[in-house]
């Protein structure tokens, strides 16, 4: 069986660099790759994957019939045209959160998905490229905390302002704070409690810590609910600098009979590393090391691509994630009518 081929249009956002090597670790071929100017990402992605030819233009990967997937890591705003501009080209998309930013610009990617049959995928990386992710979602499926009836996902991000780019700072072009980074929390609410849909009862954002930047949002707020439980959520870029990576992120995943929580990039006052995992259940209450637990997401999707089938995330899920999101964004703006 030949190798999947993939290109990349885009790589404003570090996020490309684990969406193509995780690809390649699936066993996907990286072929070549177009972005538009010089992005802040542009020398260390030369460096990481300089093997990889950088193509003239879009069209030229667009017009490429031996392509089978295409990764999106362009400004957020831009993100949806270019995937639509894939599907109608015949590619299966996998996109860099936020898929998109607006509730139009998720219509069309709907319709447009729904036209061509092809696969919209986005890689919400604090699941997916997470193994403690990994772990926690075989437990909860052995039933070890019984049912999920909340999820407590909090999102914590440095600023590093001086390395940011200048789209960074504008609200129209990385969608909002709850859009952009809150994605995240919406997907792991959706999957661990099982829901196919939710209502938004509360969402805020602010500003509170960088006023020279007005367009950028440092905080946000969500409180959500669903058929099958709850979920709050907290996103924020005040991560300080004595952290030695980039946010302690966490989840915890309430059960009916115990809990687990993740610290998924760092313990702080505990073990080094990343990917700890806690259990308390009814005869067990341990910590749980993880980072052998593998990221089961590429290899689906490649399987996906081959099959036409939904075992890495069923396409509904995407779309929901991301109308959640931006409705959030809207109602904590009052733009929600």
């Amino acid at each position: 069986m030949k190798p999947l081929r993939f290109a990349a249009l885009g790589i404003d956002h570090r996020h490309i660099f684990g969406m193509a090597q995780n690809m390649m670790e699936a066993g996907a071929e990286f072929v070549g790759w177009w972005t538009e100017g010089t992005p802040e990402t542009l020398e260390g992605f030369e460096k990481r994957f300089a093997d990889v030819p950088r193509i003239a233009s879009r069209e030229d990967i667009l017009a490429d019939d031996t392509l089978d997937l295409i990764l999106v890591a362009a400004i957020p705003a831009d993100r949806a045209e270019l995937a639509v501009a894939a599907m109608r080209a015949g590619k299966d998309v996998m996109v860099d959160k936020p898929g998109c930013v607006t509730l139009d610009q998720l219509a069309e990617i709907k319709a447009v998905q729904a036209e061509t049959g092809r696969i919209w995928s986005v890689d919400f990386s604090e699941r997916f490229e997470v193994p403690a992710v990994t772990r926690a979602a075989e437990l909860v499926a052995e039933g070890a905390i019984g049912k999920v009836v909340q999820t407590l996902g909090i999102g914590p991000h440095r600023l590093n302002a001086p390395s940011r780019p200048e789209w960074f700072f504008r609200r129209e072009a990385y969608g909002g704070i709850i859009t952009d980074i809150g994605s995240h929390q919406f997907d792991q609410f959706l999957f661990f409690t099982g829901s196919t849909d939710a209502k938004v009862e509360w969402a805020t954002v602010a500003n509170h810590g960088n006023p020279e930047w007005p367009g950028l949002q440092d905080f946000g707020e969500i409180v959500l609910r669903s058929d099958k439980g709850h979920g709050y959520i907290r996103v924020d870029w005040y991560t300080p600098d004595a952290l030695p990576n980039w946010g302690d992120g966490r989840l915890t995943i309430l059960g009916t009979e115990g809990y687990i929580e993740l610290r998924k990039y760092v313990d702080v006052g505990g073990v080094e590393g990343t990917d700890h995992l806690i259990l308390v259940n009814g005869t067990r209450c341990e910590k749980i090391q993880c980072s052998d637990a593998g990221l089961p997401y590429f290899a689906r999707l490649a399987a996906d691509i081959r099959d036409r089938t939904e075992t890495a995330m069923p396409q509904a899920h995407a779309f929901k994630v991301m109308e959640l999101a931006i409705t959030a964004q809207m109602m904590a703006e009052g733009r929600l009518k």
